[in-house]
């Protein structure tokens, strides 16, 4: 079991952690559905066609980037010798073969679906904000079309025109803002995300940003997040006025405020102490909700 098992991390005061908001934009790759084993495999089999290995520190610089710039990726940082039109195209030959049998999430980073139906019963308004063409879009999601069609809309960054750059620009976040039915401000918007690109694309948007990583992400990649999660099964709508995800015999997760430390250290505080000065090191307040101690 992973020992961080529910962290969440919020660089903020802990007496007021979250803002309120109306609306919710959800990933798709890794976070509703799970492609991003498929995505590298696509990549793996690019480079080892120019005689070359992919390197696995490149996986959270291509997570949720859209395919112009993986390919540009590659050719910089992973010593391929093809043009940036030739790997688009492959990538395009590549991944229609290996969408037949994508499904939702698996244990452990699962709740996605769960999440969906939660938000669409209670009449949140939701959208998807992928960096796929729309193609591959309708690829990927064709198992499971009664699940996206709760979706008020999906905005595909790697074909729409008015997405001008791919993740981690905010362009994507923006026009998925603007095409809800009711303007809302960009601000009023959460984003669930597993990759550091996107969330840093939501988080220069305006908006606040839930991510769910990879184990192997390191915090200095995720730390600017407004809350991490490692599974959307733990996700509390109630900590941003959203309506809460109580099913029937579920517990409800006990919540609580740890410090953390750059040594790596924890330790409990009350709202008010000093940490900085007490310890003289630098801490930031995180949220822990444990599935395992419930109340």
């Amino acid at each position: 079991m992973n020992k961080n098992k529910g962290l969440l991390s919020k660089k903020c005061c802990p007496q007021l952690p979250f803002r309120k908001v109306t609306h919710v934009i959800f990933d798709l790759d890794g976070t509703i559905i799970d492609t991003e084993t498929m995505i590298e495999e696509v990549l793996t089999e690019i480079c080892q066609s120019c005689g070359k290995t992919f390197k696995p520190e490149l996986h959270n610089k291509t997570a949720g980037a859209i395919v112009e710039d993986i390919a540009k990726l590659l050719i910089n940082e992973n010593d391929l010798t093809m043009s940036e039109e030739e790997i688009v195209q492959m990538y395009k030959d590549l991944t229609p073969s290996k969408c037949a049998n994508i499904n939702f999430m698996p244990v452990p980073v699962q709740g996605a679906e769960q999440l969906i139906r939660h938000f669409a019963e209670h009449q949140v308004p939701i959208a998807v904000a992928t960096s796929s063409t729309e193609d591959l879009m309708l690829l990927k999601t064709n198992r499971h079309r009664e699940v996206f069609n709760l979706f008020h809309h999906i905005v595909c960054g790697g074909s729409d025109p008015e997405v001008k750059k791919g993740k981690p620009a905010p362009d994507i976040f923006l026009v998925c803002a603007s095409r809800f039915n009711d303007n809302v401000n960009p601000a009023d918007c959460l984003v669930l995300e597993d990759a550091p690109n996107g969330v840093k694309g939501a988080l220069t948007a305006g908006m606040q940003a839930v991510i769910i990583p990879a184990d192997d992400v390191p915090y200095e990649i995720w730390k600017n997040a407004t809350l991490r999660l490692d599974t959307l099964e733990y996700m509390a709508p109630e900590l941003f006025g959203l309506p809460p995800l109580v099913t029937e015999g579920s517990a409800v997760p006990k919540i609580s405020f740890t410090m953390h430390y750059e040594e790596g250290k924890q330790r409990e505080e009350t709202h008010g102490t000093n940490v900085e000065e007490e310890l003289g090191v630098k801490g930031w307040p995180a949220l822990s909700i444990s599935a395992d101690d419930t109340v």
